[in-house]
């Protein structure tokens, strides 16, 4: 018998798989007592997210045995969220919806993060990013029990940065932005280190600033939502009319741990293109893979897509925090390199 063979238990305990399937269970409560659908979208999908900090995983299927199998004339993907499938049915009339499960990314594995996790997803019609923030507070609160901060406290993604690195994201240089990254050992080191902090775009030094330095720092006495996010970081929300230079997103923190991503979400379907173009000639320059566009999205925004704001918290990390895990893998049944 193999080593790996032999490591055949979960690497949950007992105590810890009861505790996550109460979760489960307790958020389900949570939105049928809000009359909130819950749905199920496949997990095979045939187009991907452009983002580029989001990796989809190909899968290819195999026919029956003895069957001439034709290979398909593009690949196929395990999706990273559901979102797409869900913004078609809410444009087919579906009304508020929920989801439940499992998503793969690539190139995730680490204290909190896992290839294949466990994602709770869903989009309220006629909400308002405040309304929604509220909403994701009592859900965190109601699974975290004990565990959840007395206090709350909602910030501008401008305050975030100030507050904790003397900051301002939106005006500050390159240079200022690669200067505060300086602890992270970025701009010394090796030739080929040098080489890629001289590469970093804008959004890229913002992205490692937040995820790195100012991220962590949050959500320590307090449940904190940080909103309007540049607007070079919309991904699929709408722009503030009142100040375009931000999106209507916001992201949850909980000691240090991000939860949750939010969007008011972007309704115009010519806007949506354009988003997809960039995100794909960036992916270019980065020398990552190039995929057509979702095209059946587009026409159901094109159909139109309902005034609503939507959410995805990762249920695994909540659970972390709620039963005192310190690795996420302490909360999952079987971890990617057990499965």
């Amino acid at each position: 018998m193999s080593a790996d063979a032999q490591d055949w238990r979960p690497s949950a305990s007992r105590e810890r798989l009861r505790g996550r399937a109460a979760l489960l269970q307790r958020a389900r409560e949570f939105f049928a007592a809000r009359a909130v659908l819950e749905v199920d979208t496949p997990l095979v999908v045939n187009a991907p997210v452009s983002d580029v900090h989001i990796h989809s995983a190909t899968v290819r299927l195999a026919g029956e045995p003895g069957a001439t199998v034709q290979a398909p004339a593009s690949p196929l993907f395990l999706h990273t969220s559901p979102e797409y499938a869900m913004k078609r049915l809410l444009a087919a009339g579906s009304g508020d919806i929920c989801q439940i499960g499992h998503v793969v990314r690539g190139f995730e594995r680490g204290r909190l993060h896992n290839p294949e996790f466990t994602l709770i997803e869903w989009y309220r019609i006629g909400f308002s990013l405040g309304q929604l923030m509220d909403e994701v507070e009592a859900l965190v609160r109601s699974l975290l029990g004990a565990a959840a901060p007395g206090a709350s406290e909602r910030v501008s993604y401008r305050e975030a940065f100030q507050r904790e690195l003397a900051l301002d994201p939106l005006a500050a240089s390159l240079t200022e932005l690669a200067q505060a990254a300086q602890p992270l050992g970025l701009t010394g080191g090796s030739a080929a280190t040098a080489r890629g902090a001289a590469a970093m775009s804008r959004d890229d030094w913002l992205e490692l600033l937040m995820g790195a330095i100012v991220g962590p720092r949050l959500g320590r006495a307090a449940l904190t939502f940080v909103y309007a996010y540049p607007a070079t970081q919309a991904a699929l929300a709408r722009l503030d009319p009142a100040d375009p230079r931000v999106a209507e997103r916001f992201e949850l923190y909980c000691g240090g741990v991000e939860l949750a991503n939010g969007f008011h979400e972007l309704t115009s379907a010519a806007e949506q293109r354009a988003r997809f173009g960039e995100d794909n000639a960036r992916r270019q320059q980065l020398g990552l893979p190039v995929y057509p566009l979702d095209e059946r999205l587009l026409a159901a925004l094109a159909a139109g897509l309902p005034d609503c704001a939507g959410v995805a918290l990762g249920f695994d990390r909540v659970a972390m925090l709620a039963l005192g895990a310190a690795h996420i893998e302490e909360v999952l049944p079987f971890p990617t390199p057990r499965a």
